[in-house]
């Protein structure tokens, strides 16, 4: 059982006691006849082969209160590799696949660079954006609700309790993201433990309590890929096209919903996904890349409220990193100790180090470039710029659905 503190800007909803999924699904199709809610689902072409996606896929097709499943398709090279997408979901009710790099949305999203917009390349954060527009497009949503496609313990209670703060009238949040716990036989969520919780928590100590930071810190796992808002809201938000995607979307929401209309809730008793490599000896590879890609996001956002930056800062903000993160492997060590679970300390180190050089190398470059890569427009300035852009973006995808 969770506890029930309460702590930061944000309200928590835990998962208190034994869950009953019929009472929650039963809430959930009531309410969605008024307030219907849009699943979209950023996958990649590879993904189909996977259990994750396969499990997904089979809670899915016992789920009766989604008004339709968005499958935003990245990371194709070919149409037929798309239509295997398509057939993998076939059996859904009222789905729709979009293919994000398809010729005719991908002509589609060129014409918006001589506008000075860009849609950024084919990943995750344009997937969520296109599914995001594609939603606001068919104008059928009270909400959308997003999550990975590779969760290895997906359920239907993981998403019921990720819809049910936007849904439910007596709670009517703009903005909810999922948190769970990361232990099997080890601890696991190396990123958000070894790397942003000691970051924040350092920035904090040089900086002061930023409310940006206090907001933050705030979420049990702000990495987390599951997440769900208003339809309102995603019109106005950013998304960062690169692993700096669920930073970015909290700092943008930060910037345009009120923190007492964003909660996180628990959503299950464990989570796993697939693992990603530490990549120690290339920065464009697996963890060591999602490192520098957040740092940099976190940086570009903390000076988009005044904070300076220069060598002096970067030295500080690192040595103060290194000694927040030994001093939280240290914690972890003794919380598996205590619960009998795999701990190598030399890996957690090794792991720090690693961190502490990408967020050195996140800097000098946020320093030498303060713009890097913008994150896609949000759909209100792509509406301004083209205002038929979203008409034109469902018949794209309906041409490329028949190819």
């Amino acid at each position: 059982m969770s506890d029930f503190y309460q702590a930061g800007s944000i309200s928590t909803l835990h998962r208190l006691g034994e869950p009953d999924i019929s009472r929650t699904e039963a809430e959930l199709k009531s309410f969605a006849r008024e307030r219907p809610m849009v699943l979209v689902l950023p996958c990649l072409h590879t993904e189909i082969h996977g259990p994750g996606l396969r499990r997904i896929h089979e809670a899915l097709r016992e789920v009766s209160y989604l008004h339709r499943v968005i499958v935003s398709v990245s990371g194709t090279e070919s149409g037929e590799e798309f239509k295997a997408v398509c057939r993998f979901f076939r059996d859904l009710p009222e789905v729709t696949c979009i293919w994000g790099s398809g010729p005719t949305v991908g002509e589609l999203l060129e014409g918006l660079k001589p506008h000075g917009l860009d849609a950024g390349p084919d990943g995750k954060g344009r997937a969520v954006w296109i599914g995001a527009g594609y939603a606001l497009a068919a104008g059928e949503g009270h909400g959308l609700v997003f999550h990975d496609c590779d969760v290895l313990t997906y359920d239907r209670e993981l998403l019921a309790r990720l819809c049910f703060p936007i849904i439910h009238p007596n709670l009517d949040y703009d903005f909810c993201k999922g948190y769970y716990g990361r232990a099997t036989d080890r601890l696991h969520g190396r990123v958000t433990r070894l790397f942003l919780s000691p970051l924040l928590r350092s920035l904090m100590r040089t900086l002061g309590r930023l409310p940006l930071l206090e907001f933050l810190e705030s979420f049990r796992y702000p990495l987390a890929g599951e997440f769900a808002l208003k339809l309102g809201l995603v019109r106005q938000v950013r998304i960062p096209s690169d692993w700096g995607l669920e930073i970015g979307m909290l700092a943008e929401v930060f910037r345009n919903a009120s923190p007492q209309r964003v909660c996180q809730v628990e959503l299950c008793d464990h989570y796993d996904h697939r693992h990603r490599a530490l990549s120690r000896e290339d920065p464009s590879k697996g963890l060591h890349r999602m490192v520098i890609d957040i740092a940099t996001s976190l940086f570009r956002n903390l000076a988009s409220v005044g904070v300076q930056f220069d060598a002096g800062f970067l030295n500080t903000a690192c040595a103060t990193y290194l000694r927040e993160a030994q001093h939280a492997v240290g914690a972890y060590a003794d919380d598996a100790l205590i619960n009998g679970l795999l701990f190598d300390q030399h890996d957690e180190e090794v792991m720090i180090e690693t961190f502490v050089a990408a967020l050195r190398g996140a800097g000098l470059a946020f320093v030498r470039d303060p713009w890097g890569a913008p994150p896609i427009p949000n759909w209100h300035r792509v509406i301004a710029a083209q205002p038929h852009f979203l008409a034109d973006l469902r018949h794209a995808a309906a041409l490329d659905l028949a190819r």
